[in-house]
């Protein structure tokens, strides 16, 4: 399948060579695209100049800060209008493992989405403090609970998708970030009547930079998994 690994930044300079060198390495045939909300550190420079020698790096460059989500979508409707089948998302941060990437593109060929799971085995985080840890756990039972998405780990950023399913959905529609934003298009596919597996992963918290979570996304969660339980999901016209 012809495919590729979506990873928007926001000031990871410190990060970027690095995770698209990773990435890249993994097989001779994954393309990249970053996609940059014009991040004052020199990202996009960065991605530019390794664009010079090798096209397999794409790089769309956003006008600010404009959030995850949107950043997400528009680099999915990128990936589908170029016409890769497997479509991935991951962080830049190095808390998502480039060697697991394998294990996702061969699962994807027998379901619509694979989702790297931290709970679906035990607990597999490294590194996190505490209190983050109850957060991320405790906002996967609450989704559960609330919307009756059957996923142990809802809210993880490790997933990969067939072009086929993220054809379904309206991305243009899609305003939610972090937290909401992977619960979100997990439940919308999940009543679309997508196939969607968990596979396990371990997760290590960032090697450099700074997180990006903050208490607006974890309230907009909180928000929108009561939104999506009386929300009717419709195939994309």
């Amino acid at each position: 399948m012809k495919s590729i690994v979506v990873i928007p930044t926001y000031n990871e300079s410190d990060n970027i060579r690095n995770i698209i060198t990773a990435v890249l390495n993994v097989q001779n045939d994954l393309n990249i695209l970053i996609v940059d909300d014009n991040s004052p550190d020199g990202t996009s420079a960065i991605v530019q100049e390794m664009m010079q020698t090798d096209n397999r790096i794409h790089l769309i460059t956003r006008a600010g800060k404009m959030g995850l989500g949107t950043a997400y979508c528009e680099g999915f409707q990128y990936c589908l209008d170029l016409g890769f089948e497997a479509i991935m998302e991951m962080d830049a941060d190095f808390s998502h493992n480039p060697e697991d990437i394998p294990r996702f593109l061969e699962e994807i060929k027998h379901n619509d989405v694979v989702i790297g799971s931290r709970y679906i085995s035990g607990m597999n985080v490294v590194n996190w403090p505490l209190h983050r840890l109850i957060l991320s756990y405790g906002a996967n039972i609450y989704s559960r609970i609330i919307s009756g998405l059957p996923l142990k780990d809802a809210t993880g950023g490790f997933k990969c998708f067939r072009a086929e399913a993220l054809r379904k959905i309206d991305l243009k529609a899609i305003h939610s970030n972090g937290y909401g934003f992977q619960i979100e298009m997990n439940y919308r596919l999940w009543k679309l009547g997508c196939k969607i597996k968990e596979i396990s992963i371990i997760f290590i918290d960032r090697r450099s930079g700074v997180s990006k979570m903050n208490k607006k996304i974890i309230w907009e969660a909180i928000f929108l998994v009561w939104k999506l339980k009386f929300m009717n999901v419709e195939p994309k016209k």
